[in-house]
């Protein structure tokens, strides 16, 4: 079932079989699609979005230099740009980080769905709302915790969401960032990336080599990341830290 990971392990989120069927049904198109591949660009009218069913894509912008900051990363599961369902197009770029399968789903499927199945039609609402609490935090991580800080909480919330969908289990887990997209992400340069992972290997609170992150000391980096994992919405047997 494609939509298997939509709204997996999230508090209050629960779909019935008829509404996974239904969900199931608005797919048009299922494809593969190379990494570092642009599916979205920013401005284009859009009729339809996209759910990820395997990979990990990234929301960008960039500025008038062409440097460019990541302002969300999306998990399998995730409806990357739902977002242009009510917008009719995004003010950011949309590109895999990885090789993705992704599902494609007309914008007047979306439409019957809010207007037959209101429920579903909710956790389509509830879905970008858990991107709207991401984005707060994504903000304050970056206008208020240092280097260390920035890279613990996004080490921490990667871990528990790909937890949360089953593609990672223990505090070991592959995820295949380049050095790059961390500083995208964490709003560093790829030098200060290079000396805070190393800084937090030294002190054993986390291990990033290679695409696998082994993640040391949980507690410490709960502290350095001031990390409160409430936003992400998780239901009560859901993992935490």
């Amino acid at each position: 079932m494609h939509s298997r990971h939509f709204l997996l392990g999230r508090r209050n989120a629960q779909l019935s079989p008829e509404e996974r069927t239904m969900l199931e049904a608005a797919i048009s198109e299922v494809r593969l699609v190379e990494a570092r591949e642009t599916i979205v660009n920013a401005g284009e009218a859009l009729s339809t979005s996209t759910l990820l069913l395997t990979g990990f894509m990234g929301r960008y912008m960039d500025d008038r230099a062409g440097h460019r900051q990541m302002v969300a990363m999306h998990l399998p599961g995730d409806f990357v740009d739902l977002h242009a369902f009510p917008l009719q197009h995004l003010d950011h770029d949309v590109a895999t980080l990885t090789p993705c399968e992704i599902a494609t789903v007309p914008h007047d499927r979306l439409t019957a769905i809010t207007e037959r199945a209101p429920h579903l039609g909710r956790m389509l609402w509830f879905s970008t709302l858990l991107d709207a609490a991401m984005h707060r935090e994504w903000v304050f991580r970056l206008g208020r915790l240092d280097a260390e800080g920035r890279m613990a909480h996004f080490l921490l919330e990667s871990w528990l969401r790909m937890r949360t969908v089953g593609i990672a289990q223990g505090p070991e887990f592959r995820l295949p960032l380049t050095q790059a997209d961390y500083g995208e992400i964490c709003g560093l340069t790829t030098v200060h990336v290079s000396r805070t992972l190393s800084s937090m290997r030294k002190k054993g609170l986390a291990d990033v080599r290679d695409g696998v992150v082994r993640l040391i000391d949980l507690a410490a980096l709960i502290r350095a990341g001031e990390f409160n994992p409430d936003y992400l919405y998780l239901h009560d047997g859901a993992v935490t830290p």
